[in-house]
């Protein structure tokens, strides 16, 4: 099972087609691709930091028929493509529309302060990991099974984050236990829901015991969850460790996708002795 986060959202929402296709597509519509507006850390405006895309001006791009592609990869990359997000992601510099859900997370609950130390489970393509650093955050290490290309002013492991002897090394690597855990990890989808529903929240379990262990006093926690039921009850014993627990979806987060963020904020290991 991968422990990759991804930018889709539910198994309805995964890429029946080839990401390049997108990236090709928009590298002959989008000038400038790839280059990164510098920002100053903690900025909360300005493009480098996530201009809201909702006030773009999306062209609509129609798309002629690929030779070799099925009906959903047609419909999924002219989606792609016409997504104010995705557009946005390609002109500002983010790897992927996935990083606006951290941007607009982070408005609304403040969770990446000037200086602080953050860790990015399932960093792959590492557009949260981008976020946190423009954040202003002083040291951040992303984590994944995957190979995931440099970020600039951060640190990548290559690992599993579930390895015992792994959390040591993440808090050297940090100069001490982060202030905050990020989570946007998704297993490999089935298309059963209830069966999707149930791994997903397993591995925002297993986010939640890694960040227990490794998160310092007041620290925060976010993990991508699909609705189901069980991301409820998720929630109860989280309410015993920290001050605030709430779900929330993002504008960037599709409308029709039933993904839901957990989002807890104060950590106090000791509430729950």
């Amino acid at each position: 099972m991968s422990k990759s986060s991804s930018d889709g959202e539910t198994p309805t929402d995964r890429n029946p087609g080839r990401k390049s296709d997108v990236r090709k597509a928009a590298q002959a519509r989008v000038p400038g691709r790839g280059q990164t507006r510098k920002a100053a850390p903690g900025a909360r405006d300005g493009a480098a930091d996530g201009a809201a895309p909702t006030s773009l001006r999306t062209k609509s791009v129609s798309l002629k028929k690929t030779r070799g592609k099925t009906t959903a990869q047609q419909r999924w990359l002219a989606r792609q493509l016409n997504d104010p997000y995705v557009q946005a992601a390609q002109k500002q510099g983010w790897r992927s529309r996935a990083a606006f859900k951290l941007i607009e997370l982070d408005d609304r609950f403040h969770l990446i302060k000037p200086g602080q130390r953050v860790l990015d489970l399932g960093a792959a393509p590492g557009g949260w990991t981008q976020v946190a650093v423009k954040r202003g955050a002083a040291r951040v290490v992303g984590v994944d099974l995957l190979p995931v290309e440099p970020v600039a002013g951060a640190e990548i492991v290559e690992g599993d984050f579930t390895d015992p002897d792994l959390p040591a090394r993440l808090i050297e690597m940090l100069g001490g236990k982060p202030n905050v855990v990020l989570s946007d990890m998704a297993p490999n989808t089935t298309g059963h829901a209830p069966t999707d529903h149930l791994r997903i929240i397993g591995l925002a379990e297993s986010a939640l015991d890694f960040a227990i262990e490794v998160l310092a006093d007041g620290g925060s926690f976010v993990a991508k969850v699909f609705q189901g039921g069980s991301e409820k009850q998720m929630l109860e014993p989280m309410k015993k460790l920290f001050e605030s627990v709430r779900h929330a979806k993002p504008p960037a987060s599709r409308k029709d996708s039933s993904e839901l963020y957990v989002v807890a904020t104060g950590f106090r290991p000791n509430r729950g002795a």
